[in-house]
């Protein structure tokens, strides 16, 4: 399976949910976007990174990307960090296409480039990265 973290700049909730996907199931494909394109091409932000290290994620060889309509293609699930991401996505869908486009969490997860609390959102990401493992069945171990 393949799937895609979506969030605005690419360089707080989407790469952390990638690397946090990653461990906990690291026989799928992960990646992760944004979009916008304000950071494509540089690493995710660093107190995003010092609180993923913390917890055993390695985001550093991450880099940030703009999500495309291409991606619908590319993946099996397109998974939105809010509502404003889930709804940018869905004006580049393609005509005739239904990959499935999800919000990460119901309400979604706060984003840590204004709130400043990193450790909140990886809490979210972890537990939501459990859940979908679980209710999805996406095949990996429950870490």
């Amino acid at each position: 399976m393949r799937i895609l973290f979506v969030c605005l700049g690419n360089i707080c909730r989407s790469p952390a949910a990638e690397g946090v996907m990653r461990a906990m199931a690291p026989d799928l494909m992960i990646d992760s976007a944004g979009t916008g394109r304000w950071h494509v091409g540089e690493p995710p932000y660093p107190p995003m990174v010092a609180a993923a290290k913390a917890r055993g994620y390695d985001l550093t060889d991450l880099r940030a990307r703009q999500f495309h309509a291409a991606d619908f293609d590319a993946f099996d699930l397109i998974v939105a960090m809010d509502g404003q991401n889930r709804d940018d996505i869905e004006r580049l869908r393609p005509v005739g296409n239904d990959t499935p486009v999800c919000l990460m969490t119901e309400r979604g997860v706060a984003d840590p480039y204004y709130t400043r609390d990193f450790d909140g959102c990886l809490d979210t990401i972890e537990a939501a990265a459990r859940t979908m493992l679980r209710e999805r069945k996406l095949g990996s171990p429950i870490r």
